[in-house]
């Protein structure tokens, strides 16, 4: 599969603007190849996603290509890794909920205005949400409990709650949970659907059930192969996860209009 890098991807602008210390933070999570994450990188600080910058990339997946694109970046994206089962054998007694606020608690000593899953394949629990909503309190326990590049190591509550988006290959209600590409693909071929498409949408404990922020549906035709069609859908997946990142800046932190800088 291509990234979002090739020439062909032609809907961002990717004309480089200053930063400026007001500048808006990201933090992405990623579990893959990273390239819906490639498109979000690119997209920082240009008029695509004016003011904004990529705080950390947090991975459940020490292989993941997406913590090689961070790292690799100019300039280089810090970059975090922790996984469910060997978080949970290196800490008897700890339960799939101690790693959630594990995972909080990475998230929140960035002080991120939005948190963006890029292809994040693990379920975002309550407990999660509850922390970055800033009604459930995150202790620091003094213990580096993953691997990280991240210099900060500052512990933080949200003054106001953060958002969370996600991307999911299916239009509303369509396919939930995973593999919802290839399930999709068969119920067309299959004549028991009409539309295919992908949305990016806010996140909430039921999967993929949060409020859409962006839908699109993306053609496909019978009998073409399924790695023609999950290209098309992935150029459309680059456009709209930037597209809906910046609405949602722009509802949490907007930037002050032309002019009104030192009013």
């Amino acid at each position: 599969m291509s990234s979002p890098t090739d020439a062909d991807v032609q809907t961002t602008d990717t004309t480089p603007t200053p930063a400026t210390p007001s500048s808006r933070q990201l933090v992405v999570l990623i579990s893959g190849s990273g390239s819906n994450l490639q498109a979000l990188i690119d997209a920082q600080n240009t008029p695509a996603l004016p003011n904004t910058s990529i705080a950390l990339v947090l991975s459940n997946r020490k292989a993941a290509h997406g913590l090689v694109r961070a790292t690799t970046a100019s300039p280089p994206i810090p970059t975090a890794y922790l996984a469910l089962q060997p978080y949970l054998r290196s800490n008897p007694g700890k339960t799939r909920e101690d790693y959630d606020l594990e995972l909080a608690r990475i998230v929140l000593r960035e002080k991120p205005d939005v948190v963006v899953l890029a292809g994040w394949m693990h379920i975002v629990s309550e407990p999660f949400l509850e922390a970055l909503r800033g009604t459930r309190e995150v202790k620091d326990e003094g213990q580096e409990q993953y691997e990280s590049s991240s210099n900060n190591d500052e512990n933080s509550v949200p003054t106001s709650p953060i958002p969370v988006i996600n991307i999911h290959p299916a239009l509303p209600g369509q396919f939930d949970g995973a593999n919802a590409i290839q399930r999709g693909y068969e119920a067309f071929q299959r004549g028991e659907v009409d539309k295919l498409g992908v949305m990016v949408h806010r996140v909430v404990a039921e999967v993929d059930r949060g409020e859409p922020l962006i839908v699109r549906e993306v053609p496909i035709e019978k009998g073409e192969p399924l790695e023609v069609y999950e290209e098309r859908l992935h150029r459309v997946e680059w456009e709209i996860i930037v597209q809906a990142t910046k609405r949602v800046l722009d509802e949490v932190k907007p930037l002050p209009l032309e002019g009104t800088e030192n009013a």
